[in-house]
């Protein structure tokens, strides 16, 4: 790796601060050949993008699980995933809004692990990883309403089909994390059901989103 940084102009590694390798196997949350090779984290900025710090972050156990679905060459791979990750960083520098409704997300999404109130909207300002689908640091959100009632939602997480029960007495807004998939991520996979908005909306106050942990049920054998 340190090999690899090297080969990498200096023009572009302003404001990197760490290229690291994670053991970390990360599944893309819908298509099940594809894993998240690297990520460029975003670390400390005063207000401008140009003074953006990030840490990129190439994943070991990714690397392997890509490995075992066939042939694959790791420095070529290893390279071209630096290199997206680079860019990634420089588009950060180059969008403010972009970091600032992403640094919003995150700080909303510390406030969901403690307990305390949050934005129910507030994955979507997060990393679009497919339609309906956003990561917020190692957490995964997939945002889908059940068809009729309150039945059961069903989903796709890297390639296999599940079924979420919706759990008694919690009403949308809802997260509700998911226990019981196979190759989950490194952190939370939620569900996010969310609430549909009427006119009597306008006129009394959001009730806060409702949390859970409920165990999926796979549907594909």
């Amino acid at each position: 790796m340190d090999r690899l940084a090297r080969d990498v102009p200096a023009e572009f590694r302003d404001g990197i601060v760490a290229i690291d390798v994670s053991p970390k196997t990360v599944p893309h949350p819908v298509r099940g050949d594809v894993y998240t090779l690297g990520e460029c984290v975003p670390l400390d900025w005063t207000g401008g993008g140009a003074s953006l710090q990030s840490r990129i972050v190439l994943y070991h156990g990714s690397f392997q699980a890509l490995a075992r679905l066939g042939e694959l060459d790791w420095r070529e791979e290893a390279w071209e995933t630096l290199s997206h990750e680079l860019r990634h960083h420089l588009e950060w520098r180059a969008d403010a809004a972009a970091l600032e409704a992403y640094d919003w997300a995150a700080e909303q999404n510390f406030a969901r692990h403690d307990g305390q109130p949050f934005d129910p909207a507030f994955p979507r300002s997060g990393e679009r990883i497919a339609a309906g689908v956003y990561k917020v640091d190692d957490d995964v959100f997939i945002e889908r309403a059940p068809r009729a009632g309150r039945a059961p939602v069903e989903l796709i997480w890297h390639g296999r089909r599940y079924r979420v029960p919706l759990p008694r007495g919690v009403r949308p807004p809802a997260f509700l994390t998911l226990e019981g998939l196979e190759e989950p991520p490194p952190g939370d996979a939620v569900l996010v059901v969310p609430r549909r908005f009427s006119l009597r909306d306008l006129l009394r106050r959001a009730a806060p989103p409702a949390q859970a942990t409920v165990r999926v049920e796979r549907l594909d054998g």
